[in-house]
């Protein structure tokens, strides 16, 4: 049982380091809907692809998951500005709000807490 509890991380892990990936290949596009743009995009490209790295390797992966939930709800803010003219919207608040849950039971149960105790 604890094999397959343990692939959690690595599933948990996964969607982010191709959601980093695709934050670089599809910089421009993600562009308009990112607040600071393009450079924002790669910012935000670069912090998925570090806390998927963090997560794997097991090295301040309880920082990286309490920093990527922070990000993860602050994402809620430019879904809920754009509500307005697209009520599929909620589907990306609900999904943020979900995954930024996720990184803070991973943060929970993380081991390297050398960082935040």
């Amino acid at each position: 049982m604890n094999a397959i509890i343990g692939l959690g991380k690595y599933l948990f892990a996964v969607p982010f380091a191709i959601f980093g990936i695709m934050h670089f290949i599809a910089a421009d596009g993600m562009a308009a809907m990112a607040p600071g743009g393009k450079i924002m995009v790669y910012i935000t490209g670069a912090a998925h692809l570090a806390a998927a790295i963090s997560i794997f390797i097991g090295k301040l992966d309880k920082l990286a998951s309490v920093l990527l939930a922070v990000m993860l709800l602050l994402f809620i803010i430019p879904h809920a500005q754009n509500m307005a003219e697209n009520e599929a919207e909620l589907f990306n608040i609900l999904k943020n709000i979900a995954l930024a849950g996720g990184a803070l039971l991973y943060a929970s149960q993380a081991k390297d807490d050398s960082v935040i105790g």
